[in-house]
């Protein structure tokens, strides 16, 4: 493979997913594998290479240098090199390899001017750092005299998340010791100290590191370990020839990341700004046209698939805002369809089928969220529900699990409820017993399910099946009077899943820390309501618009499958 022939497939992966990290992971592949530049025959060969750093380490030891790495050499069953490499363990090319140390009392020994102390956070693959770096005493620095670096040492991080990052301490670098989660590579001929970075940075020893890791808990690497891996030695002169091209492709990344977050934030601009003239359309020709735009130029303005999560954003809170479909004047107003839906919760605790509640007249709302079209309403939820409760606990109880072939009762947890979806995938089950604890919350069909607590709150599902269930405390079950019918069950749906109510949970969660909506607030629920031919209205214009989003989302699905496709085939190409 020559250069040119690599730079035909750059675009194709750079344009890829994720494209320009596999690039950079390509390009550090390549080179430590002899792909990227040619070799020569005129290059001294590694063997000779060899020969020189064993005779200077020789010297060291002469001089009373001690704790140099020692290891074999044995090379079975490794991979074919270029001609003139060699392949050599760590230790061999080391004149020093270790971890560094903490120093005694940890933090608390921490000043604000002194000695520089490398963590494992100031390492970073294309450098060091040193922002809020530590700083440790001159006497403690002196103490720890065995974790000092040196200009030209190259340093790898060997435990936790950033395990396998390394970076190298620059020739006009002052002075610094490392802490026990870095470990110094000082190798014996300075100028291999650039190939041995690579080589640190390189797929190769990622993957090295992770095999040799013990076990699950990922313990870190060991000097041990590390010494005895194995590294590609090229000629001397072609260690600088791969540096120098990987530092101008890697330049070249620089650029076309550059290039694309540009081109990323416009397309993020026009694509809210395409948003904006739907979301401040006023007139039905304003919006139509505000839907042509979007339609036509989505694929443009979208990078992924879960870009399409804003339009359909955009389409609930349009819904529920009376924006999405045309007023009708001979609807029935909501005021009225409200009066029929008070008296009818009238009837129902008068012959004890609900127990009374507090209802809020419509006049009883305080600083509506937004203007609503003149036939439509504002009601607190409570106007419009037969209860409003949530679940218990079975541990409270004192109830148990059961398999699901052992005739217990279903029992739906927040897991289970998903925006407009309720997902029973993996159904659980407890004993009969919990539904005569707790029979107020045991499920009926077309319940709304709604989640209160913790990070999935505002996720709202209806009960459909026909199986009987229950509820845990994270969910709170939202019974409609709907017994004429006066409410479109669908309508209240996108409601309780739009923009605009789960802003209102968020407001109204009890603890910052931990959302946590009380039955009190959910019946306060601000709801906008269209007479009920416009709420059947909005329902289909909804499923017309999300059919749409669909077809967008897989457009978008196929294109990056597409170009995976391509850029797959132009590494394995350029692999091969």
């Amino acid at each position: 493979m020559d250069f040119k022939t690599f730079l035909e497939h750059f675009d194709t992966i750079a344009e890829a997913p994720n494209g320009i990290p596999k690039l950079r992971s390509l390009i550090l592949d390549l080179a430590v594998r002899g792909k990227l530049v040619p070799q020569s025959s005129e290059d001294e060969p590694a063997q000779d290479l060899l020969s020189r750093i064993a005779a200077v380490r020789k010297e060291l030891v002469q001089k009373g240098v001690r704790g140099l790495p020692t290891t074999t050499s044995s090379t079975d069953d490794l991979n074919e090199l270029p001609c003139g490499w060699q392949w050599v363990k760590v230790g061999n090319l080391t004149q020093k390899l270790g971890a560094g140390s903490t120093p005694k009392g940890g933090k608390q020994v921490y000043v604000n001017l002194g000695i520089k102390f490398i963590r494992s956070q100031n390492v970073w693959d294309d450098g060091l750092w040193l922002e809020g770096i530590a700083y440790i005493s001159p006497e403690i620095h002196q103490k720890m005299n065995n974790t000092i670096v040196q200009p030209g040492d190259v340093l790898l991080n060997i435990t936790g998340a950033s395990i396998g990052r390394s970076a190298l301490i620059p020739l006009n670098f002052d002075e610094a010791n490392v802490s026990q989660h870095v470990a110094i590579v000082r190798p014996i001929l300075r100028e291999m100290n650039q190939w041995i970075h690579l080589y640190l940075i390189s797929p190769m020893t990622f993957k090295n590191i992770m095999d040799v890791q013990v076990g699950i808990s990922r313990e870190g690497l060991s000097m041990t370990r590390l010494k005895d891996f194995f590294i590609p030695l090229p000629p001397l002169a072609e260690q600088k020839q791969i540096v120098e091209k990987v530092d101008e492709l890697m330049s070249l990344c620089d650029r076309l990341q550059a290039a694309k977050q540009t081109r990323d934030t416009l397309r993020q601009k026009l694509r809210g700004s395409a948003i904006d003239s739907l979301m401040n359309a006023q007139t039905d020709e304003e919006l139509q046209k505000g839907w042509a735009i979007v339609r036509d130029n989505w694929v443009e303005l979208s990078q992924s698939p879960e870009d399409v999560g804003d339009l359909r954003r955009s389409v609930l809170q349009l819904a529920v805002q009376g924006k999405l479909v045309l007023q009708n004047p001979e609807d029935e107003a909501a005021s009225t369809l409200l009066s029929k839906i008070q008296a009818e919760k009238v009837r129902l605790i008068k012959d004890g089928k609900i127990k009374t509640s507090k209802s809020v007249p419509p006049t009883g709302l305080v600083d509506m969220p937004f203007a609503l079209p003149s036939n439509w309403e504002w009601a607190h939820l409570e106007m419009l529900v037969e209860v409003i409760t949530k679940g218990s606990s079975p541990k409270w109880q004192g109830v148990n699990y059961v398999t699901p072939n052992s005739g217990g009762v279903l029992f739906i947890t927040s897991e289970n409820v998903r925006n407009f979806i309720l997902d029973v995938s993996e159904p659980k089950y407890v004993e009969t017993k919990f539904n005569e604890i707790e029979p107020r919350s045991i499920l009926q069909k077309k319940d709304f399910l709604m989640n209160i607590v913790g990070a999935s709150i505002g996720r709202t599902a209806m009960y459909e099946l026909d199986e009987v269930a229950n509820i845990n405390q994270a969910v709170c079950l939202i019974r409609l009077i709907n017994t004429l019918p006066l409410l479109d069950y669908a309508y209240m749906l996108l409601f309780f899943n739009s923009a605009v109510c789960v802003n209102f949970m968020f407001d109204k969660q009890v603890d910052n820390a931990r959302a946590n909506l009380s039955m009190g607030n959910i019946a306060k629920f601000p709801i906008p309501l269209p007479p009920l031919a416009e709420q059947k209205r909005i329902v289909a214009k909804v499923d017309e618009l999300m059919q749409m989003c669909d077809r967008l989302e897989e457009s978008l699905r196929q294109s990056q499958q597409w170009a995976e496709a391509l850029a797959a085939s132009a590494i394995n190409h350029l692999t091969i």
